[in-house]
């Protein structure tokens, strides 16, 4: 029976100290589908995870380069959950897409020019 290949992942942990704060980055855990996949932890209450893939091949038609970030703020382990009819997939927040900016910005000259995948 033929399949998917499978590869072993190893677990990378890594603690360290930003100012009184206690940061720990882990790899190898989640999103293990994504070509490179970080989830950072600060002070145990806050996670966040960030995620990358990319094409094989440039994508024709394309004359910019296709980066998009996402930003969701999950509050259900907190008791947060939205009463309106959007309750899980509604539009991001005005404040999401602001911060979705924030990063986008600085982060797209940092990519070489030319990359279309």
């Amino acid at each position: 029976m033929e399949g998917p290949e499978i590869t072993a992942t190893e677990a990378v942990l890594d603690n360290g100290r930003f100012g009184t704060r206690t940061i720990r980055f882990e790899t190898g855990r989640l999103a293990q589908q994504a070509q490179g996949a970080v989830a950072a932890y600060l002070d145990g209450e806050t996670m966040l995870l960030s995620a990358t893939s990319a094409g094989k091949h440039p994508r024709e038609g394309f004359d910019f380069f296709p980066l998009t970030v996402d930003v969701e703020e999950r509050s259900y382990a907190a008791g947060k959950i939205p009463g309106s009819f959007f309750r899980r997939e509604g539009r991001p927040s005005t404040e999401a897409i602001l911060v979705c900016r924030l990063i986008d910005r600085p982060l797209r000259p940092s990519f070489v020019d030319g990359l279309r995948n």
